[in-house]
C-alpha cells in the first residue's frame, strides 16, 4: 500500500527560492499602501538610515543588501505580529579586515534588531514605536530609538529621538539622564569576547540626537521619494572608522520594480552614494492556486456496497488523500481507518471522502466516521451525517446545518464491526532533491555544499519502518574551513566542517522507527541506527497529548556514539547519553507556540532551550530559540545560543497538494555548547493532528 511521502526536516535555501519564484503571482497584497512600507538601509521598515514608527504587514518577510560605502548591510527581517517587527543583519566593513579570519576578508559583524508599536496612527495622533538596533554581540551599530509617524495626503512625515549609533550628533543632553546618572554614559564597543551577549545597561544611554525624515508618494505609482535628516554624524564609527559627513540631510528614492522587488538609491552624508535591492513577500498570505483532481460529483446512491473495496481504496487515496488501513462497517455506520497523505486540511480530505463513499455505499449506511492515524497511532475520528452531507452540497442553508451537526472526538475506544477491506501496510516510497547547506558569517567567509539527497522509507507496518538519506555532494568550497573557536567542551559540532569535506557520499540518515498508543492520551516511539550526520545510536520518547489540548508533555532519551567524517559506519570514540523533558503550550495569544526543554546535551552540558514560534493562517511558522546552559563562555560568542527559523507548509508553494513541511534556520555560529540531537520525526510533530487546529474554519470555507 502506498503511504505518505517522507517528510524533509528542512527547507534548503535553494528549493525555497524556487518555491517563492513559483508562487509570486500569488503573494502580493495590493491593498497594502506603498508610502511608508520600504526597508531601511539597516533593514525593517524605514527610511534609508533612519527607522520609522511604520510596521510591514503582519506576516511581512523582507530580505534586503543595500551599500554606503565603507558599508555593505544584509538583512533578513520578519512581522510575527501586527505590533512587533524583528530581524537580523550582517554587515560587511570594507575597509577592515576579520581579526580571526585565516585568510584576507573583511570584517563581518552581526546584529539582531526589533521594534515595537506603542500606538497606531489614528485622525489626530500618530504612530509611535520604539526599537533597537544591534542588541546583542559587539553592538558596533547598537542604537536605541522613539519614533512617530503622521501621514498626510502623499506624504509620511517622520520624527524621532535616537540613542547610539542614531544619536551620535548629541544635539542635546540625553533627557534620561535626569532619571538616573547611568544614562549619561554609553559603554563602549566590544571585540569579540562579549559577542552573542546583550548588555541591557547600556540602552537608551549616552549621546542623543533628532532625526525625521518625508516620504512622497509621487504619481508615478512605483516611484518614491525621500528625504532624511540623520542623528549620527560618524565621528564615533567602530573600529575607529570615522567618516567624512559633509551634511545631515540624506536624499534617496524607492522604484518597485514587481510586486516583491524594489530597487532603492541615494545620497548620504553629502557625499555618498547608495544603492540597494530589497525582496519582501508575506508569509501569512502565501498561497497557490491548486491543480488537484476536482471532488467527485455526488450520485444516487446505490442500492448495495460496492464490489471492488480496491478501487475505492485507490480513489480514497488518489483523490481524499487518505491512505487507507481497514474500511469497517458497524450498523448503520462506516469506518474509514487511515493516515492523511494529501491535503494539509483534514477537513477536506473528509469532505471529498464523503462524497466517494456516498457513491459507492448502499442505502442503509447512515454515517461516515473517519478515525485518522499516524503511523499507526490513533488520533481522533471525525462523525459525518450522510443525509446532511449531500444535503448541503446543493443548498448553503443545509451547509449550515451540516456543519452545525459534525463532532469530532479523540477516538479512544477500538473499532467494532465487519471488516468490508483491509490495505497491506508495506510500502516504499523515496524522493531525490537537491540540498544547498551554507555559512555565512563566520571567520572563513561563506561556505556553502551543493549536494543531492536520495531519502526513503519503507514500511515494513502501519507502526514500524525503515528510513534512510544518501547525500552525494555536488560542489563545495569547503577547502576553506579551517578555524575552529576555543572551547573546552567535546567537539560535538564543530567538527561539521570535517564532516561535509571527507567525503563526497555519505549515509546522513540510516535508522529503525517504532511507535505505539500506550492507551489515552499516551503515545511511545523507538528508534536505533544512524541517527544524523554526526551521531549513531538508540533513543526512545514518551508524549503526554490531550485531544484538542493547550498542553502536552514530553521526555526523550538517547545514548549515542560520535561517527566517523566519512559518514559511513565507523564510530569515533566519543559517546554520551542526552535527553530532554519538553513542555508544551498552545497559548490563545497571537496563536504561539511555546516550548521549553529541560535536559542535558550533546557536550554533557546542562540547560534548557526556549523555544517561541507562531503560525500564521497560510500555515508558515515562524519562531526562535535561545538555549542557556552551564558551559557558558564556551558557546564561543556570548554566553548562549540561537537562532530564528522557518517552518513552510509546501503546499502554500506549489500547485499540488501535499502535507510536507520542510525547514529553514538560521543561527549565528556553529558551537558545541548546548547542542541538541537532529532526531529525524518527533512524536509532537507526528501527533499534530490531536489538535483540531482550523478544523472547523475550513469546514466552513469548503462548503461556501
Amino acid at each position: 500500500m502506498k503511504r505518505s511521502e517522507p517528510r524533509p526536516s528542512r527547507l534548503t535555501p535553494l528549493t525555497l527560492a524556487i518555491a517563492m519564484a513559483a508562487a509570486t503571482p500569488a503573494l502580493a497584497d495590493p491593498s497594502q499602501p506603498r508610502l511608508g512600507s520600504g526597508q531601511g538601509d539597516f533593514g525593517g521598515v524605514g527610511l534609508m538610515q533612519t527607522p520609522t514608527a511604520r510596521m510591514a504587514p503582519l506576516g511581512g518577510f523582507a530580505f534586503s543588501l543595500s551599500r554606503t560605502a565603507p558599508y555593505r548591510r544584509y538583512s533578513l527581517f520578519f512581522q510575527p505580529t501586527e505590533w512587533l517587527e524583528t530581524g537580523f543583519r550582517y554587515v560587511e566593513v570594507e575597509n577592515r579586515r576579520y581579526l580571526a579570519a585565516t585568510g584576507d576578508r573583511n570584517n563581518l559583524d552581526k546584529g539582531v534588531d526589533f521594534k515595537i508599536r506603542l500606538r497606531e496612527e489614528d485622525r489626530y495622533w500618530p504612530q509611535v514605536a520604539v526599537g533597537a538596533r544591534d542588541i546583542g554581540g559587539t553592538g558596533l551599530f547598537s542604537g536605541e530609538y522613539l519614533v512617530a509617524n503622521k501621514r498626510w495626503h502623499n506624504f509620511d512625515f517622520s520624527l524621532g529621538i535616537g540613542w547610539g549609533y542614531l544619536g551620535n550628533h548629541a544635539d542635546f543632553t540625553n533627557p534620561l539622564a535626569q532619571l538616573d546618572d547611568r544614562f549619561e554614559r554609553r559603554s563602549g564597543f566590544t571585540s569579540g569576547g562579549d559577542g552573542g551577549s546583550v548588555n541591557l545597561g547600556s540602552l537608551f544611554s549616552g549621546r542623543s540626537a533628532l532625526f525625521g525624515g518625508i516620504e512622497y508618494q509621487t504619481p508615478w505609482d512605483p516611484l518614491v521619494l525621500q528625504l532624511e535628516v540623520e542623528g549620527n554624524n560618524y565621528q564615533h564609527e567602530p573600529q575607529r572608522n570615522h567618516q567624512d559627513q559633509d551634511s545631515r540631510i540624506n536624499l534617496g528614492a524607492r522604484l518597485q520594480l514587481t510586486d516583491n522587488i524594489e530597487l532603492k538609491a541615494g545620497w548620504q552624508r553629502g557625499n555618498t552614494a547608495m544603492l540597494g535591492v530589497s525582496f519582501a513577500t508575506n508569509l501569512a498570505s502565501v498561497s497557490q492556486v491548486k491543480r488537484d483532481p476536482p471532488p467527485v460529483d455526488l450520485a444516487p446512491a446505490p442500492a448495495e456496497h460496492t464490489s471492488d473495496w480496491n478501487g475505492l481504496s485507490r480513489e480514497l487515496e488518489a483523490n481524499a488523500g487518505i491512505g487507507v488501513y481497514r474500511i469497517r462497517q458497524d450498523g448503520s455506520n462506516v469506518i474509514v481507518e487511515g493516515e492523511p497523505t494529501r491535503y494539509r486540511s483534514l477537513a477536506e480530505s473528509e469532505q471529498r471522502a464523503g462524497r466517494l463513499l456516498h457513491n459507492h455505499l448502499g442505502g442503509e449506511v447512515e454515517t461516515f466516521r473517519f478515525r485518522w492515524h499516524e503511523r499507526g497511532m490513533p488520533l481522533r475520528e471525525s462523525v459525518h451525517e450522510r443525509e446532511a452531507l449531500t444535503a448541503a452540497s446543493s443548498s448553503s442553508d443545509e451547509a449550515v446545518t451540516y456543519r452545525h451537526g459534525l463532532y469530532a472526538h479523540a477516538m479512544l475506544s477500538p473499532s467494532q464491526g465487519e471488516v468490508l477491506h483491509e490495505s497491506s501496510s508495506r510500502g516504499l516510497s523515496y524522493s531525490l532533491e537537491p540540498q544547498l547547506e551554507q555559512n555565512f558569517g563566520g571567520p572563513d567567509g561563506y561556505l556553502y555544499r551543493l549536494s543531492a539527497n536520495l531519502d526513503g522509507q519503507y514500511r515494513l507496518g502501519a507502526q514500524h519502518w525503515l528510513s534512510g538519506t544518501l547525500t552525494y555532494t555536488v560542489a563545495d568550497n569547503l577547502d576553506k574551513y579551517r578555524y575552529l573557536g576555543p572551547s573546552d567542551l567535546p567537539r560535538v559540532r564543530t567538527h561539521i566542517g570535517d564532516y561535509l569535506a571527507e567525503t563526497d557520499i555519505g549515509i546522513s540518515n540510516l535508522q529503525y522507527t517504532h511507535t505505539a498508543h500506550l492507551g489515552g492520551d499516551w503515545y511511545a516511539m523507538g528508534y536505533g541506527g544512524l541517527l544524523e550526520t554526526m551521531f549513531a545510536g538508540a533513543g526512545g520518547e514518551l508524549l503526554y497529548r490531550p485531544f484538542n489540548g493547550d498542553v502536552a508533555l514530553g521526555l526523550d532519551v538517547n545514548w549515542v556514539k560520535q561517527r566517523e567524517f566519512d559518514q559511513l559506519f565507523e564510530m569515533r570514540d566519543y559517546s554520551t547519553w542526552t535527553g530532554h523533558l519538553t513542555g508544551y503550550w498552545q497559548t490563545d495569544y497571537e496563536d504561539v507556540l511555546a516550548k521549553v526543554s529541560v535536559g542535558r546535551y550533546l557536550a554533557g552540558d546542562l540547560g534548557v532551550t526556549f523555544d517561541i514560534s507562531r503560525e500564521f493562517d497560510s500555515g508558515v511558522r515562524l519562531g526562535g530559540w535561545a538555549t542557556f546552559t552551564d558551559a557558558g563562555s564556551d558557546f564561543g560568542e556570548g554566553s548562549f545560543d540561537k537562532g530564528i527559523y522557518l517552518s513552510l507548509p509546501l503546499d502554500a508553494f506549489f500547485v499540488r497538494s501535499t502535507r510536507q513541511r520542510a525547514q529553514l534556520a538560521w543561527r549565528p555560529l556553529t558551537r558545541d555548547g548546548g547542542a541538541q540531537l537532529s532526531r529525524r520525526e518527533t512524536l509532537f510533530d507526528l501527533t499534530e493532528e490531536r489538535s483540531m487546529g482550523r478544523y472547523w474554519e475550513d469546514q466552513a470555507e469548503l462548503m461556501r
